[in-house]
């Protein structure tokens, strides 16, 4: 029986991705998007990828970002399978390798229970161009869910993920249901089910 349910942020329970949406924002879509593809599609090191697209946003107003991440689209199906889980009593986490400006805003609509992410730090009102925070690395989803089931002593066949990208694969081999959502090749070579309709009530039968 599942008792804790991990989702990634950024083209699962978000319909897009964050950076991207906020590059697009400030005016520089097209050098960040190409090294977003690049990371989730595990050609490049995650901890240079973020690095390299949040000194993109270097100058963005801070006010503009926070209103950016109010107006973000949640994927389809993220509020009913959220309440399903939840009515049945499975702790649902976010692990984002976004940032916390985006994730906070989705949890006051979708009330999930825990959220780890990163934060774009700002001076003076305007982005800084580093980042910090929680899900900094490849494999930071997998230290953390390691670390979330030995505090609730869950074992993996406890534990469900569902995520789309690479760095999604080190919380996979973390638990014993891997659901790749619309996702790239590599994490679904990992997965133990695929879903490729953009609508996450597909996985209800999946988590019982």
């Amino acid at each position: 029986m599942i008792k804790l349910c991990v989702f990634d942020f950024d083209s699962t329970l978000m319909d897009g991705e964050s950076i991207d949406i906020l590059a697009s924002k400030y005016g520089v879509f097209d050098e960040v998007s190409k090294i977003t593809t690049r990371a989730m599609n595990g050609e490049l090191d995650f901890f240079e990828s973020l690095s390299k697209r949040v000194s993109l946003l270097k100058g963005m107003p801070y006010e503009l970002v926070l209103q950016t991440c109010k107006s973000f689209p949640l994927m389809k199906g993220a509020k009913e399978i959220i309440s399903y889980l939840k009515s049945k009593n499975i702790i649902v986490a976010v692990f984002s390798g976004g940032f916390h400006e985006g994730v906070d805003e989705a949890q006051k609509v979708l009330n999930f229970d825990i959220a780890f992410a990163n934060y774009l730090h700002q001076k003076d009102g305007f982005l800084s161009g580093l980042v910090g925070g929680e899900m900094m690395f490849s494999n930071s989803k997998g230290v953390m869910l390691k670390r979330l089931k030995e505090l609730l002593r869950l074992k993996d066949e406890e534990v469900a993920c569902v995520g789309d990208g690479a760095n999604d694969i080190s919380m996979f081999e973390q638990s014993s249901l891997k659901i790749a959502f619309c996702a790239k090749e590599i994490l679904r070579q990992n997965a133990t089910h695929c879903v490729d309709e953009k609508d996450l009530t597909k996985i209800k039968d999946i988590i019982k």
